[in-house]
């Protein structure tokens, strides 16, 4: 993506998820001349079991993850609050994976810089 000389928008965005199983759950999909900006992501266990998740990046939705949290553990009815800043561009995308079935709530907000 090159970098942005034009008008364009910026816009604050949240998007809430449950997972109920390990099957890979995007919650931020990119798109083309986008430049997303993740201010938090709020995991919550619901069910009052320990459980345990990994959240990760595949840039450019090419089919190779980088891990930003591994096998991170979430104890029973706990809360795990991200709020480092990430960068994601373009077609990137960010996932998480709970590590077997569970009743997890996610939450997550970012700043959406739309240059198309």
């Amino acid at each position: 993506m090159a970098i942005p000389s034009g008008s364009g928008s910026e816009v604050l965005k949240r998007g809430t998820f449950t997972v109920t199983d390990n099957t890979d759950t995007k919650i931020l999909d990119g798109a083309a001349d986008h430049i997303y900006t993740v201010l938090s992501v709020v995991v919550v266990e619901t069910a009052g079991a320990a459980e345990t998740f990994d959240l990760y990046v595949d840039p450019s939705a090419g089919g190779t993850d980088y891990e930003i949290l591994s096998d991170q553990a979430l104890g029973a009815n706990e809360t795990f609050v991200w709020n480092d800043r990430m960068v994601l561009t373009a077609t990137d995308e960010l996932n998480i994976k709970a590590g077997g079935a569970c009743n997890i709530d996610i939450y997550i907000s970012y700043i959406d810089q739309d240059w198309s």
